[in-house]
């Protein structure tokens, strides 16, 4: 009848190591969130950033400016601000009267809004594409 409390004792400090054990792991810091991003040019060349960080409110017009400050980065040029901005040229390829044009992504969608309001969430798969709309 003695070794039961020390019993319950050793099963206690088991259970409270245990416990603590996966707290200290659940602490760890988290993977920084990241989105990708790929510029199709339409000639069949394409530049990919496969992890740009991703921030909270981030939207798919920041994501560029992003990619704009990489060391490999891209040359971006817009007009307008908000819901009216509009990507003019990546790298020196610019929209064309008419004809050829910067169109975005997100997961596949066909964006259906101005790249400045269009948030993005970690995660996401962000096309530029330069072609014709569909």
């Amino acid at each position: 009848m003695g070794d039961k409390p020390m019993l319950r004792r050793e099963l206690f400090l088991a259970c409270f190591a245990l416990l603590f054990c996966s707290m200290a792991v659940a602490q760890e810091p988290a993977a920084p969130k990241t989105v990708q991003l790929t510029i199709d040019y339409g000639d069949g060349s394409q530049k990919t950033f496969t992890a740009l960080e991703w921030k909270e409110k981030q939207t798919v017009f920041d994501v560029l400016q992003a990619a704009e400050k990489h060391p490999r980065g891209i040359k971006l040029k817009h007009r307008g601000s908000g819901a009216a901005l509009l990507v003019t040229a990546i790298d020196e390829v610019a929209n064309q009267s008419g004809g050829n044009a910067w169109l975005y992504e997100v997961n596949g969608t066909l964006g259906d809004r101005s790249c400045a309001i269009y948030d993005v969430q970690a995660g996401d798969k962000l096309l530029w594409k330069f072609g014709k709309n569909r």
